[in-house]
């Protein structure tokens, strides 16, 4: 039928049926299809590569007679050489539905979803760890789309990081967001990684301070002051030698009932291998100490959490000790220094340590498997005694 805007308003569907189609003579392709509730619309038929296509235009009242023609004849001659405008128009929609998806996937989100599907597998210290360093070096994109950051703002924190003194963290932060991102990549979520091919960090000077028994035992008589859980926190990295993660994040589920054995599950450790610290009667004592009221020993201030207020306690720390110029980690290192001097054994000393480097490493590691139980025992309260013998 040739179509006509006077004709096309006389036009019904034959009582008995659901709607009628109507073909235009004029323009190839072209039909009018009208209802039994009599409203009527525009689309194109046309087939390519053996399938038929119906493509819907749009109603009689947004498109005239001339406009749909116009726009079947652009279709019809897409048609002639080989696109298929259903199967683009398909594609485009997919493409827009995946970029309003990734406008909503906010940094935070992002992170969130990585540690809640993937980090799981993980160190439950790792995942802590890795989250509050993104969230520390981008908090001003935290609920911005993940898609927004660009390499020059990641190279920007990183190198506000390296600025502050803070290089071996800003390594870190690059390897936490390149994982993040790469994660994000192969599940469709994003489009490209701002922290792949980032500019090289320099290595950290290796640290070497070993707090002397006088600022030892500074710290020590100021973290007795100190609110819990930092305070105790501190003693007991003090006495025992291991990471402050391990200590901060540990449950009582770890602790024997008498206190007197420490062992952090593998998840928990490092070299993700099970390792048992003999607890001294000071470190004991500390936790005797605290009520259990928590999984945690060492709750934070929100309930179910682990301390979090790491910089503000040990700033505090420094002035109520008077010892300046140092980290937390250095205890670790001052305490297997302490041991040196004691005479335990180097190999003794790893163990306490939970290090499978040096004289424990190799071949060594693998046919030599006595746990030193005893031998860390003594050491641990050797220590303990000159712990309390400076203080």
């Amino acid at each position: 039928m040739k179509l006509a805007e006077n004709i096309i308003d006389k036009l019904a569907c034959p009582p008995g049926r659901k709607d009628r189609t109507v073909a235009d003579d004029v323009q190839q392709g072209l039909y009018l299809r009208i209802t039994t509730t009599g409203s009527k619309s525009w689309m194109v038929k046309y087939t390519l590569h053996g399938k038929t296509t119906k493509l819907p235009l749009g109603s009689r009242s947004a498109l005239s007679l001339k406009a749909a023609r116009v726009a079947a004849a652009t279709i019809m001659g897409a048609r002639a050489i080989g696109v298929d405008t259903a199967a683009v128009r398909k594609e485009q929609a997919a493409l827009a539905r995946a970029s309003a998806e990734r406008d909503r996937l906010t940094l935070g989100a992002l992170v969130t979803a990585w540690k809640q599907l993937h980090l799981t597998q993980r160190r439950a210290s790792y995942s802590h760890e890795a989250v509050r360093a993104l969230h520390h070096a981008f908090a001003g994109h935290w609920d911005k789309p993940a898609e927004s950051l660009e390499r020059r703002d990641v190279v920007a924190a990183l190198d506000a990081l390296q600025k502050a003194g803070h290089r071996a963290m800003a390594s870190r932060t690059g390897a936490y967001g390149r994982a993040a991102f790469q994660w994000a990549l192969k599940r469709g979520a994003l489009l490209a990684n701002p922290f792949s091919s980032l500019p090289a960090i320099g290595a950290s000077a290796k640290r070497t301070r070993v707090l002397s028994d006088a600022e030892l035992a500074a710290v020590w008589r100021a973290a007795e002051v100190m609110p819990s859980p930092f305070g105790r926190i501190v003693r007991l990295l003090a006495l025992t030698g291991q990471r402050k993660t391990e200590i901060a994040e540990m449950p009582w589920s770890e602790l024997s009932e008498d206190l007197s054995t420490w062992t952090i599950e593998p998840e928990r450790t490092k070299n993700e291998v099970r390792h048992v610290v003999p607890l001294s009667e000071p470190a004991a004592a500390i936790l005797r100490e605290i009520p259990r009221v928590e999984e945690l020993a060492l709750p934070g201030a929100r309930r179910g959490s682990p301390f979090s207020g790491w910089s503000k306690a040990k700033a505090q720390l420094d002035e109520l000790s008077g010892v300046t110029d140092w980290r937390l980690h250095d205890l670790r290192r001052t305490v297997a220094t302490g041991l040196q001097r004691l005479g335990i054994r180097l190999e003794v000393t790893e163990s306490v340590l939970n290090h499978v480097s040096g004289s424990r490493a190799g071949i060594v590691g693998v046919y030599q498997t006595h746990d030193y139980a005893n031998e860390k025992r003594e050491a641990l309260s050797s220590w303990a005694r000159h712990m309390m013998d400076i203080v």
